[in-house]
Protein backbone atom coordinates (compact mmCIF):
# COMPACT_ATOMS: atom_id res chain seq x y z
CA UNK A 1 0.00 0.00 0.00
CA UNK A 2 2.84 1.94 0.93
CA UNK A 3 4.38 1.87 -2.65
CA UNK A 4 1.31 2.82 -4.23
CA UNK A 5 0.78 6.36 -2.56
CA UNK A 6 4.92 6.83 -3.62
CA UNK A 7 4.06 6.30 -6.98
CA UNK A 8 1.16 8.66 -6.72
CA UNK A 9 3.00 11.38 -5.18
CA UNK A 10 5.76 11.07 -7.74
CA UNK A 11 3.37 11.06 -10.58
CA UNK A 12 2.00 14.29 -9.37
CA UNK A 13 4.70 15.71 -8.93
CA UNK A 14 5.97 14.96 -12.13
CA UNK A 15 2.93 15.67 -14.74
CA UNK A 16 1.63 18.79 -12.32
CA UNK A 17 3.15 21.09 -13.88
CA UNK A 18 2.47 19.93 -17.23
CA UNK A 19 -1.08 20.23 -16.39
CA UNK A 20 -0.99 23.73 -15.05
CA UNK A 21 1.14 24.46 -18.58
CA UNK A 22 -1.92 23.00 -20.53
CA UNK A 23 -4.22 24.92 -18.74
CA UNK A 24 -3.07 28.09 -18.77
CA UNK A 25 -2.39 27.54 -22.59
CA UNK A 26 -6.31 26.95 -23.00
CA UNK A 27 -7.24 30.47 -21.22
CA UNK A 28 -5.14 31.99 -23.28
CA UNK A 29 -6.89 30.68 -26.25
CA UNK A 30 -10.40 30.98 -24.91
CA UNK A 31 -9.35 34.59 -24.63
CA UNK A 32 -8.26 35.18 -27.98
CA UNK A 33 -11.38 33.74 -29.40
CA UNK A 34 -13.82 36.34 -27.03
CA UNK A 35 -11.91 39.31 -28.41
CA UNK A 36 -12.21 37.63 -31.86
CA UNK A 37 -15.76 37.94 -31.51
CA UNK A 38 -16.50 41.00 -29.52
CA UNK A 39 -17.16 44.07 -31.42
CA UNK A 40 -13.92 46.87 -32.26
CA UNK A 41 -14.12 50.25 -32.11
CA UNK A 42 -13.92 50.89 -35.97
CA UNK A 43 -13.11 54.49 -37.30
CA UNK A 44 -16.43 55.65 -39.24
CA UNK A 45 -17.71 55.21 -42.67
CA UNK A 46 -15.91 58.23 -44.97
CA UNK A 47 -17.22 60.15 -47.41
CA UNK A 48 -15.15 61.63 -49.95
CA UNK A 49 -15.96 64.75 -52.08
CA UNK A 50 -16.53 62.41 -55.35
CA UNK A 51 -20.12 61.63 -54.69
CA UNK A 52 -22.06 61.21 -57.94
CA UNK A 53 -24.75 63.32 -56.10
CA UNK A 54 -24.25 66.72 -56.58
CA UNK A 55 -26.68 70.35 -56.08
CA UNK A 56 -28.45 69.51 -59.38
CA UNK A 57 -29.83 65.97 -58.38
CA UNK A 58 -31.78 67.78 -55.51
CA UNK A 59 -35.52 69.24 -56.31
CA UNK A 60 -38.19 70.62 -54.85
CA UNK A 61 -36.16 71.38 -51.92
CA UNK A 62 -35.30 75.20 -52.45
CA UNK A 63 -35.41 76.68 -48.62
CA UNK A 64 -33.63 73.34 -47.35
CA UNK A 65 -31.03 74.10 -50.33
CA UNK A 66 -30.53 77.81 -49.79
CA UNK A 67 -29.81 76.79 -45.68
CA UNK A 68 -26.95 74.17 -46.60
CA UNK A 69 -25.65 77.05 -49.14
CA UNK A 70 -24.56 79.02 -45.88
CA UNK A 71 -22.79 76.15 -44.10
CA UNK A 72 -20.66 75.41 -47.79
CA UNK A 73 -19.64 79.04 -48.24
CA UNK A 74 -19.19 78.91 -44.20
CA UNK A 75 -16.37 76.61 -44.77
CA UNK A 76 -15.20 77.58 -47.86
CA UNK A 77 -14.41 81.39 -47.37
CA UNK A 78 -14.64 81.64 -43.18
CA UNK A 79 -12.87 84.95 -42.91
CA UNK A 80 -15.86 86.76 -44.57
CA UNK A 81 -18.23 85.60 -42.03
CA UNK A 82 -15.20 85.98 -39.64
CA UNK A 83 -14.98 89.74 -40.31
CA UNK A 84 -18.18 90.32 -38.81
CA UNK A 85 -17.97 88.48 -35.37
CA UNK A 86 -20.18 85.18 -36.74
CA UNK A 87 -19.59 81.72 -36.33
CA UNK A 88 -19.97 78.62 -37.99
CA UNK A 89 -23.45 76.43 -37.03
CA UNK A 90 -22.62 74.22 -34.94
CA UNK A 91 -25.20 71.71 -35.88
CA UNK A 92 -27.56 71.68 -38.43
CA UNK A 93 -31.08 69.21 -38.14
CA UNK A 94 -33.02 67.77 -40.88
CA UNK A 95 -36.29 66.58 -39.82
CA UNK A 96 -39.54 66.05 -41.90
CA UNK A 97 -41.77 62.32 -43.38
CA UNK A 98 -39.62 59.52 -44.45
CA UNK A 99 -38.66 59.60 -48.23
CA UNK A 100 -38.60 63.70 -48.83
CA UNK A 101 -34.78 63.70 -49.59
CA UNK A 102 -32.43 64.48 -46.18
CA UNK A 103 -30.13 61.51 -47.01
CA UNK A 104 -29.90 63.09 -50.49
CA UNK A 105 -29.06 66.74 -49.24
CA UNK A 106 -26.36 64.74 -47.29
CA UNK A 107 -25.26 63.36 -49.95
CA UNK A 108 -25.14 66.76 -52.31
CA UNK A 109 -22.87 68.33 -49.26
CA UNK A 110 -20.73 65.66 -49.63
CA UNK A 111 -19.41 66.51 -53.10
CA UNK A 112 -20.09 70.15 -52.97
CA UNK A 113 -18.34 71.51 -49.89
CA UNK A 114 -14.57 70.11 -50.42
CA UNK A 115 -13.98 69.55 -46.85
CA UNK A 116 -14.00 66.14 -45.06
CA UNK A 117 -17.84 64.33 -44.71
CA UNK A 118 -17.74 61.70 -42.37
CA UNK A 119 -21.05 59.81 -42.46
CA UNK A 120 -22.46 57.41 -39.63
CA UNK A 121 -25.96 55.68 -39.07
CA UNK A 122 -26.91 56.39 -35.41
CA UNK A 123 -27.74 52.66 -35.02
CA UNK A 124 -24.42 51.96 -35.24
CA UNK A 125 -24.03 53.75 -31.62
CA UNK A 126 -25.90 51.20 -29.88
CA UNK A 127 -24.77 47.98 -28.93
CA UNK A 128 -25.26 45.50 -26.49
CA UNK A 129 -22.04 45.94 -24.99
CA UNK A 130 -21.65 48.96 -22.49
CA UNK A 131 -19.38 51.76 -23.34
CA UNK A 132 -19.11 50.26 -26.98
CA UNK A 133 -21.51 53.06 -28.07
CA UNK A 134 -19.75 55.74 -26.09
CA UNK A 135 -16.09 54.71 -27.41
CA UNK A 136 -17.31 54.84 -31.40
CA UNK A 137 -18.76 58.42 -31.09
CA UNK A 138 -15.45 59.80 -29.28
CA UNK A 139 -13.57 58.01 -32.27
CA UNK A 140 -15.98 59.43 -34.60
CA UNK A 141 -15.31 63.31 -33.74
CA UNK A 142 -11.45 62.71 -32.83
CA UNK A 143 -10.78 62.16 -36.51
CA UNK A 144 -13.34 64.99 -37.38
CA UNK A 145 -11.51 67.46 -35.27
CA UNK A 146 -8.07 65.92 -36.53
CA UNK A 147 -9.00 66.58 -40.23
CA UNK A 148 -10.87 69.47 -39.96
CA UNK A 149 -12.54 71.40 -41.47
CA UNK A 150 -14.94 68.41 -42.18
CA UNK A 151 -18.44 67.46 -41.80
CA UNK A 152 -20.29 64.49 -39.79
CA UNK A 153 -23.70 63.66 -40.55
CA UNK A 154 -25.38 60.99 -38.28
CA UNK A 155 -28.39 59.36 -39.88
CA UNK A 156 -31.24 58.41 -38.34
CA UNK A 157 -30.64 60.35 -34.83
CA UNK A 158 -33.63 59.33 -32.94
CA UNK A 159 -31.96 55.85 -32.83
CA UNK A 160 -29.63 57.48 -30.10
CA UNK A 161 -31.05 60.77 -29.29
CA UNK A 162 -34.29 59.58 -27.83
CA UNK A 163 -35.45 61.04 -24.65
CA UNK A 164 -33.30 59.57 -21.97
CA UNK A 165 -35.78 57.79 -19.24
CA UNK A 166 -33.10 56.47 -16.84
CA UNK A 167 -34.33 53.02 -16.35
CA UNK A 168 -31.97 50.25 -16.10
CA UNK A 169 -33.32 48.55 -19.37
CA UNK A 170 -31.49 51.43 -21.40
CA UNK A 171 -28.60 52.45 -19.48
CA UNK A 172 -25.94 51.83 -22.59
CA UNK A 173 -28.31 54.36 -25.10
CA UNK A 174 -28.34 56.78 -22.15
CA UNK A 175 -25.01 57.00 -22.05
CA UNK A 176 -24.18 57.07 -25.54
CA UNK A 177 -26.64 60.44 -26.16
CA UNK A 178 -24.90 61.68 -23.03
CA UNK A 179 -21.59 61.40 -25.09
CA UNK A 180 -23.03 62.39 -28.22
CA UNK A 181 -24.42 65.72 -26.22
CA UNK A 182 -20.60 66.97 -24.39
CA UNK A 183 -19.24 66.03 -27.83
CA UNK A 184 -21.42 68.59 -29.32
CA UNK A 185 -21.09 71.20 -27.08
CA UNK A 186 -18.68 70.34 -23.76
CA UNK A 187 -15.69 71.41 -22.60
CA UNK A 188 -13.71 70.69 -25.43
CA UNK A 189 -13.87 72.68 -28.56
CA UNK A 190 -14.67 71.64 -32.49
CA UNK A 191 -14.11 74.57 -34.30
CA UNK A 192 -14.63 73.88 -38.28
CA UNK A 193 -16.60 70.65 -37.58
CA UNK A 194 -20.07 70.86 -38.56
CA UNK A 195 -22.53 67.98 -37.32
CA UNK A 196 -25.48 67.04 -39.29
CA UNK A 197 -28.66 65.44 -38.53
CA UNK A 198 -31.60 63.19 -39.84
CA UNK A 199 -34.48 62.33 -38.31
CA UNK A 200 -38.37 61.31 -39.00
CA UNK A 201 -39.14 61.66 -35.06
CA UNK A 202 -38.70 64.90 -33.96
CA UNK A 203 -41.10 64.68 -31.10
CA UNK A 204 -38.90 61.98 -29.61
CA UNK A 205 -35.60 63.38 -29.35
CA UNK A 206 -33.79 64.45 -25.95
CA UNK A 207 -34.77 68.49 -25.34
CA UNK A 208 -31.03 68.70 -24.35
CA UNK A 209 -30.02 67.64 -28.08
CA UNK A 210 -32.47 70.08 -29.66
CA UNK A 211 -31.13 73.60 -28.18
CA UNK A 212 -29.13 76.38 -29.70
CA UNK A 213 -25.28 75.78 -29.39
CA UNK A 214 -25.57 71.75 -30.45
CA UNK A 215 -28.27 72.13 -33.26
CA UNK A 216 -28.10 75.27 -33.74
CA UNK A 217 -30.60 74.85 -36.93
CA UNK A 218 -33.64 72.93 -37.13
CA UNK A 219 -34.56 72.57 -41.30
CA UNK A 220 -37.75 71.49 -42.12
CA UNK A 221 -37.54 69.04 -44.72
CA UNK A 222 -41.45 68.79 -46.24
CA UNK A 223 -43.07 67.10 -49.30
CA UNK A 224 -42.64 69.16 -52.39
CA UNK A 225 -45.41 70.83 -53.48
CA UNK A 226 -47.04 71.03 -57.42
CA UNK A 227 -43.68 72.90 -58.28
CA UNK A 228 -41.15 70.67 -56.78
CA UNK A 229 -43.18 67.93 -57.56
CA UNK A 230 -42.71 68.64 -60.97
CA UNK A 231 -38.81 69.58 -60.81
CA UNK A 232 -38.30 66.16 -59.36
CA UNK A 233 -39.90 64.78 -62.18
CA UNK A 234 -37.79 66.47 -64.30
CA UNK A 235 -34.62 65.25 -62.86
CA UNK A 236 -35.82 61.65 -62.75
CA UNK A 237 -37.09 60.94 -66.39
CA UNK A 238 -32.99 62.30 -67.51
CA UNK A 239 -31.96 59.96 -69.56
CA UNK A 240 -35.33 57.96 -70.11
CA UNK A 241 -36.76 58.33 -73.54
CA UNK A 242 -40.10 60.57 -73.50
CA UNK A 243 -42.89 59.77 -75.63
CA UNK A 244 -45.02 62.70 -77.63
CA UNK A 245 -47.76 64.32 -75.49
CA UNK A 246 -45.83 63.28 -71.94
CA UNK A 247 -46.81 65.91 -69.73
CA UNK A 248 -45.23 66.11 -66.70
CA UNK A 249 -47.04 68.90 -64.88
CA UNK A 250 -50.53 66.54 -65.16
CA UNK A 251 -48.62 63.39 -63.48
CA UNK A 252 -47.44 66.11 -60.82
CA UNK A 253 -50.83 67.50 -60.54
CA UNK A 254 -52.04 63.45 -59.96
CA UNK A 255 -49.52 62.79 -57.37
CA UNK A 256 -50.79 65.66 -54.48
CA UNK A 257 -48.96 64.74 -50.92
CA UNK A 258 -46.25 62.36 -52.29
CA UNK A 259 -42.69 62.35 -51.48
CA UNK A 260 -39.46 62.88 -53.83
CA UNK A 261 -39.03 58.95 -53.23
CA UNK A 262 -42.28 58.21 -54.63
CA UNK A 263 -42.17 60.20 -57.62
CA UNK A 264 -38.54 58.46 -58.55
CA UNK A 265 -40.52 55.15 -58.12
CA UNK A 266 -43.50 56.29 -60.44
CA UNK A 267 -40.80 57.28 -62.97
CA UNK A 268 -39.03 53.79 -62.39
CA UNK A 269 -42.28 51.90 -62.40
CA UNK A 270 -43.73 53.73 -65.91
CA UNK A 271 -40.07 52.70 -67.72
CA UNK A 272 -40.76 48.73 -66.36
CA UNK A 273 -44.06 48.74 -68.22
CA UNK A 274 -42.90 50.43 -71.13
CA UNK A 275 -40.48 48.23 -71.38
CA UNK A 276 -42.67 45.08 -70.46
CA UNK A 277 -45.03 46.06 -73.99
CA UNK A 278 -41.89 46.41 -75.90
CA UNK A 279 -42.27 49.88 -76.14
CA UNK A 280 -39.20 52.59 -77.58
CA UNK A 281 -40.50 55.49 -75.49
CA UNK A 282 -42.86 55.66 -72.26
CA UNK A 283 -46.16 56.92 -73.27
CA UNK A 284 -48.80 59.29 -70.79
CA UNK A 285 -50.68 55.59 -70.07
CA UNK A 286 -47.32 54.19 -68.96
CA UNK A 287 -46.88 57.14 -66.26
CA UNK A 288 -50.72 56.58 -65.31
CA UNK A 289 -50.68 53.16 -64.48
CA UNK A 290 -47.44 53.62 -62.57
CA UNK A 291 -49.11 56.01 -60.80
CA UNK A 292 -52.01 53.50 -59.97
CA UNK A 293 -49.65 50.76 -59.22
CA UNK A 294 -47.66 53.19 -56.33
CA UNK A 295 -50.61 54.58 -55.10
CA UNK A 296 -53.57 52.14 -55.33
CA UNK A 297 -51.11 49.27 -55.47
CA UNK A 298 -51.26 46.33 -57.90
CA UNK A 299 -54.23 45.24 -59.69
CA UNK A 300 -55.91 42.12 -58.61
CA UNK A 301 -58.07 39.62 -61.03
CA UNK A 302 -60.70 39.70 -58.03
CA UNK A 303 -63.74 37.14 -59.34
CA UNK A 304 -67.19 38.81 -58.36
CA UNK A 305 -70.47 38.03 -58.77
CA UNK A 306 -72.88 39.93 -61.08
CA UNK A 307 -74.40 41.19 -58.34
CA UNK A 308 -71.64 42.36 -56.19
CA UNK A 309 -70.16 44.40 -59.61
CA UNK A 310 -73.32 45.92 -59.32
CA UNK A 311 -73.25 47.21 -55.94
CA UNK A 312 -70.13 48.07 -56.46
CA UNK A 313 -70.66 50.14 -59.43
CA UNK A 314 -73.50 51.92 -57.53
CA UNK A 315 -71.10 52.29 -54.44
CA UNK A 316 -68.38 54.14 -56.69
CA UNK A 317 -71.14 56.21 -59.38
CA UNK A 318 -71.92 57.46 -55.76
CA UNK A 319 -68.67 58.92 -54.65
CA UNK A 320 -68.83 60.48 -58.02
CA UNK A 321 -71.74 61.98 -58.46
CA UNK A 322 -71.39 63.57 -54.51
CA UNK A 323 -68.11 64.74 -55.72
CA UNK A 324 -69.45 66.77 -58.89
CA UNK A 325 -72.54 68.12 -56.54
CA UNK A 326 -70.20 69.48 -54.06
CA UNK A 327 -68.29 71.76 -56.67
CA UNK A 328 -64.66 72.35 -57.72
CA UNK A 329 -63.50 70.57 -53.63
CA UNK A 330 -62.69 67.52 -55.40
CA UNK A 331 -63.30 66.82 -59.40
CA UNK A 332 -63.57 63.32 -60.45
CA UNK A 333 -60.89 62.39 -62.37
CA UNK A 334 -61.34 58.57 -62.37
CA UNK A 335 -63.95 55.95 -61.35
CA UNK A 336 -63.02 52.29 -62.17
CA UNK A 337 -64.25 49.02 -60.20
CA UNK A 338 -61.33 47.13 -61.10
CA UNK A 339 -59.51 45.82 -58.11
CA UNK A 340 -56.07 47.27 -56.76
CA UNK A 341 -54.63 46.54 -53.63
CA UNK A 342 -57.25 46.04 -51.15
CA UNK A 343 -59.85 48.00 -52.55
CA UNK A 344 -62.58 46.54 -54.83
CA UNK A 345 -63.00 49.58 -57.06
CA UNK A 346 -62.32 53.33 -56.11
CA UNK A 347 -62.64 56.55 -57.52
CA UNK A 348 -59.55 58.98 -57.90
CA UNK A 349 -60.52 62.80 -56.92
CA UNK A 350 -57.78 65.69 -58.21
CA UNK A 351 -57.80 69.05 -56.79
CA UNK A 352 -58.11 71.68 -59.12
CA UNK A 353 -55.23 73.66 -56.87
CA UNK A 354 -53.30 72.36 -53.45
CA UNK A 355 -54.73 74.62 -50.57
CA UNK A 356 -53.20 74.60 -46.58
CA UNK A 357 -57.14 76.48 -45.39
CA UNK A 358 -60.31 74.62 -45.43
CA UNK A 359 -63.88 75.90 -44.03
CA UNK A 360 -66.10 73.39 -41.93
CA UNK A 361 -68.49 73.68 -44.85
CA UNK A 362 -65.72 72.04 -46.94
CA UNK A 363 -65.46 69.65 -44.13
CA UNK A 364 -68.92 68.62 -44.41
CA UNK A 365 -68.78 68.59 -48.33
CA UNK A 366 -65.77 65.99 -47.59
CA UNK A 367 -68.14 64.25 -45.39
CA UNK A 368 -70.95 64.00 -47.96
CA UNK A 369 -68.39 62.52 -50.25
CA UNK A 370 -67.68 59.77 -48.12
CA UNK A 371 -70.70 58.30 -46.80
CA UNK A 372 -72.11 59.08 -50.83
CA UNK A 373 -71.25 55.35 -51.61
CA UNK A 374 -73.03 53.93 -48.90
CA UNK A 375 -75.80 55.88 -49.30
CA UNK A 376 -76.34 54.69 -53.04
CA UNK A 377 -76.22 51.05 -51.77
CA UNK A 378 -79.46 52.03 -49.06
CA UNK A 379 -80.99 54.00 -51.88
CA UNK A 380 -80.78 51.20 -54.88
CA UNK A 381 -81.05 47.99 -52.48
CA UNK A 382 -82.59 49.16 -49.41
CA UNK A 383 -79.43 47.62 -47.49
CA UNK A 384 -75.89 48.38 -47.11
CA UNK A 385 -72.44 46.24 -47.29
CA UNK A 386 -69.16 45.84 -45.83
CA UNK A 387 -67.90 47.74 -48.72
CA UNK A 388 -68.02 50.75 -46.99
CA UNK A 389 -65.28 50.09 -44.23
CA UNK A 390 -62.60 52.88 -45.37
CA UNK A 391 -65.06 55.52 -46.13
CA UNK A 392 -66.45 54.87 -42.78
CA UNK A 393 -62.64 55.49 -41.42
CA UNK A 394 -61.94 57.64 -43.41
CA UNK A 395 -64.53 59.94 -42.19
CA UNK A 396 -64.62 59.16 -38.85
CA UNK A 397 -61.13 60.31 -38.75
CA UNK A 398 -62.00 63.77 -40.54
CA UNK A 399 -65.38 64.01 -38.16
CA UNK A 400 -62.98 63.31 -35.13
CA UNK A 401 -60.43 66.01 -36.12
CA UNK A 402 -63.26 69.07 -36.51
CA UNK A 403 -64.00 68.34 -33.10
CA UNK A 404 -61.12 67.49 -31.18
CA UNK A 405 -58.42 69.15 -32.82
CA UNK A 406 -59.81 72.71 -35.26
CA UNK A 407 -62.59 73.94 -32.74
CA UNK A 408 -66.05 72.98 -35.25
CA UNK A 409 -68.06 71.79 -33.46
CA UNK A 410 -71.52 73.41 -32.73
CA UNK A 411 -71.60 72.29 -28.70
CA UNK A 412 -67.96 73.05 -27.97
CA UNK A 413 -67.65 75.75 -30.76
CA UNK A 414 -63.73 77.62 -30.53
CA UNK A 415 -62.34 75.04 -28.38
CA UNK A 416 -59.96 72.16 -28.83
CA UNK A 417 -60.47 68.96 -26.61
CA UNK A 418 -58.76 65.88 -25.99
CA UNK A 419 -59.43 62.56 -27.64
CA UNK A 420 -60.42 61.17 -24.44
CA UNK A 421 -62.44 64.72 -24.03
CA UNK A 422 -60.46 64.55 -20.30
CA UNK A 423 -62.02 61.46 -19.43
CA UNK A 424 -60.41 59.28 -16.11
CA UNK A 425 -57.69 57.17 -16.74
CA UNK A 426 -58.22 53.39 -16.77
CA UNK A 427 -55.93 52.92 -13.86
CA UNK A 428 -57.97 55.34 -12.08
CA UNK A 429 -61.57 53.93 -12.91
CA UNK A 430 -60.33 50.54 -12.00
CA UNK A 431 -59.34 51.91 -8.48
CA UNK A 432 -62.84 53.59 -7.85
CA UNK A 433 -64.37 50.27 -9.59
CA UNK A 434 -62.43 47.95 -6.76
CA UNK A 435 -63.37 50.18 -4.39
CA UNK A 436 -66.63 50.12 -5.04
CA UNK A 437 -66.84 46.26 -4.89
CA UNK A 438 -65.46 46.28 -1.73
CA UNK A 439 -67.77 48.56 -0.03
CA UNK A 440 -70.86 47.24 -1.55
CA UNK A 441 -69.20 43.51 -0.63
CA UNK A 442 -68.78 44.74 3.29
CA UNK A 443 -72.41 46.40 3.14
CA UNK A 444 -73.70 43.17 1.62
CA UNK A 445 -72.11 40.30 3.88
CA UNK A 446 -73.02 42.46 7.04
CA UNK A 447 -76.16 43.24 6.08
CA UNK A 448 -78.05 40.22 4.36
CA UNK A 449 -77.39 37.49 6.91
CA UNK A 450 -78.16 39.66 9.54
CA UNK A 451 -81.28 40.16 7.76
CA UNK A 452 -81.72 36.57 6.97
CA UNK A 453 -81.01 35.24 10.57
CA UNK A 454 -83.71 37.95 12.31
CA UNK A 455 -86.42 37.39 10.00
CA UNK A 456 -88.95 35.29 11.77
CA UNK A 457 -90.58 32.36 9.86
CA UNK A 458 -94.14 32.56 8.72
CA UNK A 459 -96.84 30.71 7.15
CA UNK A 460 -97.20 30.95 3.68
CA UNK A 461 -100.90 31.21 3.79
CA UNK A 462 -100.59 34.13 6.67
CA UNK A 463 -100.55 37.53 5.60
CA UNK A 464 -99.70 40.51 8.51
CA UNK A 465 -101.00 44.12 8.17
CA UNK A 466 -98.27 47.06 9.07
CA UNK A 467 -98.75 48.13 12.79
CA UNK A 468 -99.32 51.19 13.39
CA UNK A 469 -96.00 53.68 15.20
CA UNK A 470 -96.01 53.23 18.80
CA UNK A 471 -93.36 54.81 21.30
CA UNK A 472 -90.92 51.72 20.92
CA UNK A 473 -91.29 51.79 17.23
CA UNK A 474 -88.91 53.69 14.71
CA UNK A 475 -89.06 54.42 11.49
CA UNK A 476 -86.52 54.17 9.36
CA UNK A 477 -85.53 56.49 6.18
CA UNK A 478 -87.58 54.73 3.98
CA UNK A 479 -90.45 54.78 6.03
CA UNK A 480 -90.07 51.17 7.00
CA UNK A 481 -90.70 50.13 10.88
CA UNK A 482 -88.56 49.15 13.19
CA UNK A 483 -89.47 47.78 16.55
CA UNK A 484 -86.70 48.64 19.28
CA UNK A 485 -87.79 46.15 22.00
CA UNK A 486 -85.15 44.60 23.70
CA UNK A 487 -86.48 41.31 23.47
CA UNK A 488 -86.70 41.38 19.57
CA UNK A 489 -85.07 43.54 16.91
CA UNK A 490 -86.60 42.87 13.98
CA UNK A 491 -87.95 45.06 11.02
CA UNK A 492 -92.04 45.00 11.28
CA UNK A 493 -93.83 43.91 7.58
CA UNK A 494 -94.60 46.54 5.34
CA UNK A 495 -96.61 46.85 2.43
CA UNK A 496 -95.88 44.70 -0.11
CA UNK A 497 -93.65 42.60 1.77
CA UNK A 498 -94.35 39.57 -1.12
CA UNK A 499 -92.23 41.85 -3.14
CA UNK A 500 -89.34 42.49 -0.66
CA UNK A 501 -89.28 38.37 0.21
CA UNK A 502 -88.57 37.97 -3.38
CA UNK A 503 -85.68 41.07 -4.01
CA UNK A 504 -84.08 39.15 -0.61
CA UNK A 505 -84.23 35.74 -2.64
CA UNK A 506 -82.98 37.36 -5.83
CA UNK A 507 -79.75 38.57 -3.52
CA UNK A 508 -79.15 35.70 -1.75
CA UNK A 509 -78.46 33.93 -5.36
CA UNK A 510 -76.51 36.80 -6.34
CA UNK A 511 -72.61 37.01 -6.38
CA UNK A 512 -71.31 38.40 -3.49
CA UNK A 513 -69.47 41.27 -5.24
CA UNK A 514 -72.94 42.64 -5.88
CA UNK A 515 -70.98 44.29 -8.68
CA UNK A 516 -70.90 43.03 -12.60
CA UNK A 517 -68.47 44.68 -15.13
CA UNK A 518 -70.19 47.12 -17.34
CA UNK A 519 -68.57 48.10 -20.44
CA UNK A 520 -67.15 51.84 -19.41
CA UNK A 521 -66.45 51.05 -16.04
CA UNK A 522 -69.21 49.28 -13.06
CA UNK A 523 -72.47 48.46 -12.52
CA UNK A 524 -74.06 47.88 -9.17
CA UNK A 525 -76.42 45.19 -8.56
CA UNK A 526 -78.89 47.22 -6.65
CA UNK A 527 -80.99 44.19 -6.75
CA UNK A 528 -80.00 43.60 -3.50
CA UNK A 529 -81.98 46.61 -1.72
CA UNK A 530 -83.18 49.92 -3.60
CA UNK A 531 -80.96 52.06 -1.81
CA UNK A 532 -79.00 49.98 0.33
CA UNK A 533 -76.36 48.94 -1.68
CA UNK A 534 -75.84 52.89 -3.27
CA UNK A 535 -75.01 54.03 0.18
CA UNK A 536 -72.75 51.47 1.27
CA UNK A 537 -70.95 51.80 -1.87
CA UNK A 538 -70.78 55.64 -0.89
Amino acid sequence: MGDWLVFFRDGIAAWLPLFFAVLLVLMVYILWRTLQVMPRVTAAKTITSDSNVSWDDVAGLDEAKGELREVIDFLSDPDRFGRLGARVPKGILLYGPPGTGKTLLAKAIASEAGARFYAQSASAFVEMFAGLGAARIRKLFEEARKNAPSIVFIDELDAVGAQRTGHGFSREQDQTLNQLLVELDGFETRDQVIVMGASNRLQDLDVALLRPGRFDRQVLVAAPDLAGREEILHVHVRGKPLATGVNLRSIARQTAGLTGAELENIANEAAIIAGRSSQTAIRQSDFEDAMERVVAGLQQRKVMTEKERRILAYHEAGHAVMSHLTGDLLPVHKVTIVSRGQALGYTLNLPTEERYLHTAEEFEDLLKVYLAGRAAEQIVFGRVTNGAANDLEKATEVARAMVFEYGMSNATASRTMRADNYAPSSTGSRRRCSRRRRSTRMSSASWLPARSRNRAPRKPWARSEPSPPTDQTLRSPRGAAWDSSPRRRRRQPRPGGHDLRAALRRARRAPRDGVRAGRRGCVAADRLRPGRAARGAE
